[in-house]
């Protein structure tokens, strides 16, 4: 489960600096070098903890990530764990697992509403690392809905949160910092419908 979850919270922060408001060159160079460490790796370290090179390949990772989002920004995923984390008694990781595919889900969808084709070739330009090389987005999705049930993530519910309580959290993660660097301004409803698919 510990592997599972830092695992998916390295995963989460080299694609939100990838998709973010502020890449850069460098940024760009870490998140794609991690995510293919990651897509390899995750997995493995998580069957066999005792695979040294796995574990090696998600500690590059993480650190890539580390470097990305201080040097870009995260994004949605991160602004949600800020407000949940301080909320309730739930892991960083788990948290950032249960919310990447609804996240990955809900920025796909109005990036095409709103024709942002910016936006998507960076959408599919991580699928492809993650799920293979002819991947659009939405199989990008679909890869980390996949990956996060073989990992055994939980959904937010069973952390205690409640469905009464989604709009303080979506009060507090428009307020987070992490959160003004997604690429899309979610409305408050679009953040509702992210922590149904959540719960």
């Amino acid at each position: 489960h510990l592997t599972a979850t830092t695992g998916l919270d390295a995963l989460t922060q080299l694609i939100e600096p990838f998709v973010c408001r502020r890449p850069n060159p460098l940024t760009d160079a870490l998140c794609k070098d991690g995510l293919g460490r990651c897509a390899r790796s995750l997995r493995t370290a998580f069957a066999r903890g005792n695979d040294i090179e796995a574990r090696e390949e998600m500690a590059l990772a993480s650190l890539f990530g580390g470097l990305a989002l201080a040097n870009s920004g995260l994004g949605a995923v991160h602004g949600f764990a800020a407000a949940i984390g301080g909320m309730f008694p739930i892991a960083h990781g788990a948290i950032c697992a249960a919310l990447l595919p609804h996240v990955w889900r809900a920025n796909v969808s109005a990036a095409t509403r709103e024709k942002r084709n910016d936006l998507l070739d960076r959408f599919t330009e991580a699928a492809c690392i993650l799920a293979g090389s002819d991947a659009t987005p939405q199989q990008g999705g679909d890869w980390l809905k996949r990956l996060t049930a073989d990992l055994n993530i939980p959904a937010l519910s069973a952390g205690g949160v409640r469905r009464e309580q989604f709009p303080a959290i979506c009060e507090k993660a428009q307020r987070a910092s992490s959160m003004k660097a997604n690429p899309i301004d979610f409305s408050n409803e679009e953040l509702m419908q992210i922590l149904e698919a959540s719960f």
